[in-house]
């Protein structure tokens, strides 16, 4: 017989959902971490005969997801959370963000948001943010000191910022930003140019050529509101997706975020392109921007993700709430109970993002080989009880208060709903201290 083989971790809970195989739920089965990676999913009487363990986890009322996703949000913006309010997007970005960023904006603004992003981001299962926003070298750098895993966009914007002064300058500071953190093992990047109608066509074609350069994906708000197509139709004669289009951004590489306003045409060509769609149906609620047509994406077969959006048009940062909003409106809209299955809605909140995001090799399943990012949903008490169905319960029942633990690359950042990678009262100490902070600035702001 052969000597049981040493390894990091066993994690023993009651059931593993691994996303791919879909549609399948292993109950008695352990997952073996060793090296940041998935080393085995096995039952669990085999796993304590194959693996020597330095610590086992046992989770006996819990099932384990992969991390979750979030493909979309600005993370600092955390402190602008409630600042608008029952606002549209156009006036909630002209009379309360666009003025309050101007003023607030630095690395320490950008710094002290993105940890109070990630410490609630962190103890609701997230353990990829994919983020678009200022600074982005600053915001990865505080993702990653929580313990997360962070995809930061190299963004670009026509107007000038304390940031950067103009498009060529967001463009400069980020491929720097890319060259100092490329060894960073739990940072990527991804070009981000913020819309189609706040990018010039010679920032839109430096994008598409710097995509092609680099093979990084592109991140991009569009057809979020009627009003931007409109827009773009008086503006350039063409609708965004066709603007896109011209410069060759209709690609595999396209991350197409909100797509709440698109035809019949334009969902055949983002799955004839492979592209993918962020979906972030709370913000587009809360904005009153609409309702993305969600089951006419899926039956198109276009790779759909799903994104919180920032704090400040959510206000949550809560993505099993995102995948519960997202399968009750896609039933809505398509009138049909089944149109979004709670497994594919979990798909969505997972592996569809890691494929988004170019890194489906690495994450987005329990999978042997894949990083270990996993999330633990205690599902013993009352307000899930009974339970008939894990897969469901995590949808439509459980919630982030349920998250006990979490893993990102094998690394056990939240135990027992605590964060682990430093003292937790002095990281929620501090993430409270700095919200308090910027509150009274943004008050003394708003008062002027």
């Amino acid at each position: 017989m052969n000597a049981p083989e040493p390894v990091d971790t066993l994690i023993e809970p009651r059931w593993i959902v691994p996303v791919r195989p879909a549609n399948v739920v292993l109950e008695g089965h352990a997952i073996a971490i060793d090296g940041g990676r998935i080393r085995a999913v096995l039952p669990a009487a085999d796993a304590a005969c194959a693996f020597r363990s330095r610590a086992v986890v046992r989770l006996p009322e819990h099932a384990v997801i992969p991390g979750l996703v979030n493909a979309h949000t600005h993370a600092s913006m955390a402190l602008l959370r409630g600042v608008g309010d029952d606002m549209p997007l156009q006036r909630w970005l002209t009379e309360r963000i666009w003025p309050l960023e101007r003023e607030l904006v630095g690395e320490e603004f950008v710094a002290h948001g993105a940890r109070l992003a990630a410490v609630e981001m962190l103890r609701a299962g997230v353990t990829t943010c994919s983020d678009m926003y200022f600074y982005p070298d600053v915001v990865a750098r505080t993702l990653t000191a929580v313990g997360m895993r962070a995809v930061v966009g190299i963004n670009a914007i026509e107007f000038p910022t304390a940031y950067a002064a103009d498009a060529d300058d967001y463009l400069r500071r980020g491929l720097q930003a890319r060259d100092a953190l490329r060894d960073e093992p739990l940072v990527s990047f991804t070009l981000a140019p913020h819309a189609p109608y706040t990018v010039s066509d010679a920032t839109l074609a430096r994008v598409a050529t710097l995509a092609e350069e680099l093979d990084l994906p592109v991140h991009i708000h569009v057809h979020e509101t009627a009003h931007e197509v409109e827009e773009s139709v008086r503006l350039h004669g063409v609708r965004p997706l066709h603007r896109l289009a011209r410069f060759g951004l209709l690609s595999e590489r396209l991350i197409a975020v909100h797509s709440v306003h698109l035809d019949d045409r334009e969902i055949d060509e983002l799955a004839r392109a492979s592209a993918s769609v962020v979906h972030c149906p709370v913000s587009n609620l809360k904005l009153a921007s609409g309702i993305a047509r969600l089951p006419a994406l899926l039956d198109a077969g276009v790779n759909v993700a799903l994104g919180t959006d920032g704090a400040a048009s959510n206000n949550r940062l809560d993505m099993l709430d995102e995948a519960r909003f997202a399968a009750l409106l896609a039933k809505a809209v398509a009138g049909e109970a089944s149109a979004l299955p709670a497994a594919a809605a979990l798909e969505c909140a997972t592996l569809n993002g890691a494929r988004a995001l170019g890194l489906a090799d690495r994450i987005g399943s329990i999978e042997a080989g894949k990083e270990a990012d996993l999330v633990a949903v205690e599902l013993a008490s009352p307000e899930v009880a009974p339970l008939f169905d894990p897969v469901s319960h995590l949808l439509y029942a459980s919630g982030r208060e349920h998250v006990t633990d979490v893993w990102v690359a094998g690394r056990h950042v939240v135990q027992a709903r605590q964060l682990a990678s430093d003292d937790e009262n002095a990281q929620v100490r501090a993430a409270l201290a700095s919200a308090a902070a910027w509150q009274n600035k943004c008050r003394r702001l708003l008062r002027k």
